[in-house]
C-alpha cells in the first residue's frame, strides 16, 4: 500500500455515500465532505513548509476540522501531536521545546500566550476554534481539494501522545501506522464493528481513547459518528434514539443513571456501550444493566500500547475484569522482583506484546530500553491477575499514576507545585475512590512549623499553574506524613485513611 493508514481509514470511503458525522449544531458530513476538508489542511502543512516527520502540534477544541487535521497528517506524512485542551500555557512551554513542533495550532484565545513561546522554538502559530474557524482554516481555504497522497510504510511514525512520569517529565509515547492499525482492526473484529454503526462520540479527541480508539475504529469500518463536543446526558438522550452504540468513561455512566428517563426504550436502538480509560465499580455495571437490559463491555488500554484487551462482545461480561488480549496481542503477568512469568492467579506485573505497543519514547531512549523486557514485551506499571477463565483483572498500579475521569494525572507534578508555597513543609497528592470520576485526586500537606495552613487559599494558588482535571478536589493537613524505616512516604496509608475521610466529605 501506498499509505496503509490513510488508504484503510480514508481513501476507501472517498466515493462513498455515507455520512461520517452528525455535529452539535446539525450540521452533516460526508466521508467526501471530510477527505475535501483534509486535502485542503494536507495542502497547507506543505505551504507551512511541513517536510516527512515534522511534527504538528494541535491543542483545540473538539471539531470536524480538529478530526481533519489528523487526516491531513496522515496523507501528508506529518506527525500530529495532540494536546490536552486543558493544559496551561505553562505546561504548553514544556511540549513545544520537546516535540519541536514545525507548526502549533491553538484555540484563538490562547494565541497571545503562546506567540513567543513558538517564536522562541521557531515554530509557527496558526488558530482554529470550536467551530473550525481560525487563521489555520482561511490558509487552507485558498487551497486546492485534492492532494497528492505521500507514501508512508507500517512502520513510518504517524503521531505520539505525552504520557507523564513520575518525576513530573512528560514523555511522547510515539506510535507508528502499524501500531493504530492493527489496533483498529482488532477492535473493528472484535466488537462486531460495520458500516450500518452510529458512534454517540462525546470524547475528547487529544486523548487515545476518542482519537485512536473511538475515530479510527469508525474510520475503518466506514461508520458514522454523532459528534458531540462533550458528554452531557441531554444530548445523550437526544441522540440515543439514532445510535446503536456508545464508548465512554465511567462518569458517562454514572451521569446517565441520575437521570430518570434513562430506560430500556431509550436504548432500544443501541447494540453496544463500552467503558474504559478508568476502573467502572460493579455497581455500576448492575445499575446500568437493570436499568437498560446492556450490559457495559469494559476493555483496557494505555497511551503506549493502544488497547491490549476486552471483554467479550459475545459472551460473558464479567464485572472488575478487563476481559482477554485482543487478537494479535499477548500478555503475561510476572513477579514484580523477578519478572519471571507468575503461575495462575498469581498478582504481578502486566507485560505486553503486540503489534500495538508503541515504538518508544520521544528523545528518550535510555527510558525506552527500561520499559521493555528483552524479548519485546513492554512493562505497563499495572498490577494484574489472571482468573480461572483466562479473564484479566487490574488490581493496582505499581506507581502513582491517579485516573480521573479518564485523564492520567502523576502526583508528583502536583506535589513539586504545592511544596512551592510558602507555608508548606512537604506534601504528598493520592487518588482516592470517587463515584463519578473513578479516582479523585486529594492533596496531603503538612505546614511549616507555627503557621496553620489555609486550604482553600492553597487550593486558589495552584488553581492557574495546572489544569483543571489535575486540580486536587480537597486538601487535607496532617502533622506529619507517615513513613518506613527507608524515610518514604507510606502512600497506601494515606490511600486508605482518607478513602474513608473523601468519601465522608462527598456525603
Amino acid at each position: 500500500m501506498l499509505n496503509p493508514l490513510y488508504q484503510s481509514f480514508f481513501e476507501r470511503h472517498r466515493n462513498s455515500d455515507a455520512l461520517l458525522m452528525i455535529q452539535e449544531n446539525g450540521s452533516h458530513f460526508s466521508y467526501g465532505d471530510f477527505l475535501d476538508i483534509a486535502a485542503r489542511f494536507a495542502n497547507t502543512l506543505v505551504t507551512c513548509g511541513m517536510k516527512l516527520g515534522d511534527r504538528v502540534l494541535l491543542q483545540v477544541p473538539k471539531s470536524a476540522e480538529a478530526l481533519a487535521v489528523y487526516a491531513a497528517c496522515v496523507q501528508s506524512g506529518s506527525v500530529m501531536v495532540p494536546l490536552n485542551t486543558g493544559y496551561t500555557v505553562d505546561e504548553v512551554n514544556y511540549f513545544v521545546g520537546d516535540a519541536k513542533p514545525k507548526l502549533v495550532i491553538c484555540n484563538p484565545k490562547n494565541r497571545d500566550g503562546l506567540q513567543s513561546i513558538c517564536e522562541n522554538h521557531s515554530a509557527q502559530l496558526e488558530t482554529l476554534d470550536s467551530v473550525g474557524e481560525g487563521s489555520f482554516t482561511s490558509l487552507a481555504a485558498q487551497q486546492p481539494m485534492d492532494f497528492q497522497t505521500v507514501e508512508r510504510s507500517l512502520d513510518d511514525l504517524a503521531a505520539f501522545l505525552y504520557t507523564s512520569g513520575t518525576t513530573g517529565r512528560s514523555k511522547g509515547a510515539m506510535l507508528s501506522q502499524r501500531n493504530l492499525l492493527s489496533n483498529a482492526q482488532a477492535l473493528v473484529e472484535t466488537w462486531n464493528f460495520t458500516s450500518s454503526d452510529v458512534l454517540f462520540h462525546a470524547l475528547p479527541i487529544f486523548h487515545t481513547h476518542g482519537l485512536f480508539v473511538a475515530s479510527n475504529v469508525t474510520f475503518l469500518a466506514g461508520s458514522s459518528m454523532i459528534f458531540m463536543p462533550s458528554f452531557k446526558v441531554q444530548q445523550a438522550i437526544e441522540h440515543f434514539p439514532r445510535a446503536t452504540t456508545m464508548m465512554g468513561v465511567p462518569t458517562f455512566y454514572t451521569r446517565l443513571l441520575d437521570d430518570a428517563r434513562l430506560n430500556r426504550d431509550l436504548v432500544q436502538h443501541m447494540r453496544l456501550f463500552i467503558s474504559g480509560s478508568a476502573p467502572l465499580l460493579a455497581e455500576t455495571h448492575v445499575a446500568f444493566e437493570e436499568r437498560t437490559g446492556h450490559r457495559i463491555l469494559e476493555r483496557y488500554g494505555m497511551t503506549e500500547t493502544n488497547m491490549i484487551t476486552s471483554n467479550p462482545y459475545d459472551g460473558e461480561r464479567r464485572a472488575g475484569t478487563v476481559g482477554h488480549p485482543l487478537p494479535g496481542v499477548e500478555i503475561r503477568i510476572t513477579n514484580q522482583e523477578t519478572a519471571v512469568p507468575n503461575t495462575a492467579s498469581e498478582i504481578g506485573m502486566i507485560e505486553v506484546k503486540g503489534p500495538n505497543v508503541f515504538t518508544g519514547y520521544w528523545n528518550m531512549p535510555e527510558k525506552t530500553a527500561e520499559e521493555f523486557r528483552e524479548d519485546g514485551f513492554f512493562i505497563t506499571g499495572d498490577l494484574g491477575q489472571l482468573d480461572e477463565a483466562g479473564y484479566l483483572q487490574i488490581v493496582g498500579r505499581s506507581k502513582d499514576l491517579i485516573i480521573s475521569g479518564g485523564y492520567n494525572i502523576y502526583p508528583k507534578e502536583i506535589e513539586l507545585l504545592l511544596d512551592e508555597q510558602e507555608d508548606v513543609l512537604e506534601s504528598a497528592v493520592i487518588g482516592v475512590p470517587h463515584p463519578e470520576f473513578g479516582e479523585g485526586v486529594v492533596g496531603v500537606l503538612v505546614a511549616k512549623p507555627g503557621v496553620n495552613l489555609d486550604s482553600e487559599a492553597l487550593s486558589a494558588a495552584i488553581h492557574s499553574k495546572i489544569a483543571r482535571f489535575k486540580q486536587p478536589k480537597q486538601l487535607f493537613v496532617l502533622p506529619k506524613l507517615p513513613r518506613n524505616t527507608m524515610g518514604k512516604v507510606q502512600k497506601n496509608i494515606l490511600r486508605e485513611y482518607f478513602a474513608q475521610a473523601f468519601r465522608t466529605k462527598l456525603d
